[in-house]
């Protein structure tokens, strides 16, 4: 069996408002709703509901032979619900063909897992609930942690909860001279099946697609065909992991993105001995060859494939420290807003926005910040944690250290 696994990160995060330190005790709404809704309905109209279209077609095109698979993230599923109920129609379309695969990750995007094992929990439990919810009982059996962060005791984590495959990057420091090609299994719970992302073919896809200085600009079809059938015959599993906003948003239309999704299943099925598989499909076919090691996190970003896209400065670390200082106090409170609070400021984008790191991947930081510095966010950040603390202290007549 040779296939490819095609995965998408589907997310948006609810952005905070600008707050200043005179809103702090008088103004409880930290979210920029404005901002927020005109974003998901720019990027439903350039990405999810054109995308949506295009795969749906796909695979009534190729009578499920075509496959793919989401995480969809819990703010993701509320900002559909209450921004763009259009485009959660069309992923349920998707989904209700049979050949689509959820999977489960932490609802609010969060960096729990490396804080908190319960709160970690918590949100998966949550994320599962919301995903039954939406999409007619459906029960994800394979896991992908936010921004793909694993590690050994992270992968034990979500083994304990039952999940038979977990999705992470195939960093090269961790691999050394093995290929992510292969399926791999924790190494302190052997039972849960490891997938890598092949990180090279899915970022010629996701951040080199467009880019008119890359020597091998423009990416075809049939180039990445090419590339497809140089992968060594004993190499079963070809993980392409993307964000979803890949096509669209990130590389617009005129790039031509749509066009090679449009024809790369056709490619596949007559230039090459690759066939299409959900994650759970590629965990449950092919044997595992060995364990994979992973003593400290890892992550898809930046070259180091670490955490100091998020955790990797002081402002950063502060901020991390002081939310998950609250989490036994908030966990006390029953108040539905505090509750909905706690877990959208958890939301790792926040963390990311405070990043200083330069040079090529400081642009990507850039890209995606509404801050002028990772300071502003900072600041913009520590006002509203200020303000939560207070209603935590009215809510529960216990003072929060400031």
């Amino acid at each position: 069996m040779r296939t490819i696994c095609f995965y998408f990160q589907v997310h948006q995060p609810f952005r905070l408002k600008p707050y200043r330190f005179f809103d702090i005790g008088e103004d409880h709404h930290y979210w920029d709703d404005f901002s927020n809704r005109s974003i998901m309905r720019k990027v439903a109209q350039k990405c999810y509901l054109p995308m949506n279209a295009l795969l749906l077609d796909l695979i009534h095109q190729y009578n499920g032979a075509f496959k793919v698979s989401f995480s969809i993230s819990g703010t993701f599923m509320d900002q559909m619900q209450a921004y763009a109920p259009d485009v959660l129609e069309s992923f349920q379309k998707l989904v209700n063909t049979g050949h689509v695969e959820l999977l489960n990750e932490t609802y609010s995007h969060s960096l729990a897992s490396l804080k908190s094992k319960d709160e970690f929990k918590d949100l998966v439990y949550k994320h599962q609930a919301k995903i039954k919810e939406l999409f007619n009982g459906y029960t994800p059996r394979v896991f992908r942690n936010t921004e793909l962060i694993y590690s050994d005791e992270i992968g034990a984590m979500v083994s304990e909860l039952g999940y038979d495959a977990m999705l992470t990057e195939g960093a090269k420091h961790i691999l050394g001279w093995k290929s992510p090609n292969y399926v791999y299994v924790n190494s302190i719970e052997p039972k849960l099946k490891i997938l890598l992302k092949n990180f090279q073919l899915s970022d010629d896809i996701a951040f080199r697609f467009g880019n008119k200085s890359w020597d091998d600009y423009p990416l075809t079809t049939e180039k990445f065909i090419n590339w497809i059938n140089a992968i060594p015959n004993e190499e079963e599993t070809l993980n392409l992991f993307m964000d979803y906003e890949t096509f669209g948003e990130h590389q617009w239309a005129e790039t031509g993105i749509f066009e090679f999704m449009k024809h790369l299943p056709e490619a596949v099925f007559t230039k090459t001995n690759f066939s299409f598989s959900t994650p759970s499909e590629v965990a449950s076919k092919i044997p595992p060859v060995g364990k994979i090691h992973v003593p400290i996190p890892i992550s898809w970003a930046d070259e180091e494939r670490d955490l100091t896209a998020w955790l990797g400065n002081d402002l950063q670390d502060e901020a991390f420290d002081r939310l998950y200082d609250l989490e036994k106090l908030v966990n006390t409170i029953e108040d539905e807003e505090i509750q909905r609070d706690w877990r959208y400021l958890q939301t790792s984008d926040h963390f990311y926005y405070m990043c200083t790191k330069f040079f090529s991947d400081g642009d990507i930081h850039s890209y995606f910040s509404p801050y002028d510095s990772p300071y502003d966010a900072f600041i913009n950040y520590m006002n509203v944690l200020s303000d939560f603390m207070i209603r935590l202290k009215e809510k529960s007549g216990v003072s929060v250290e400031a």
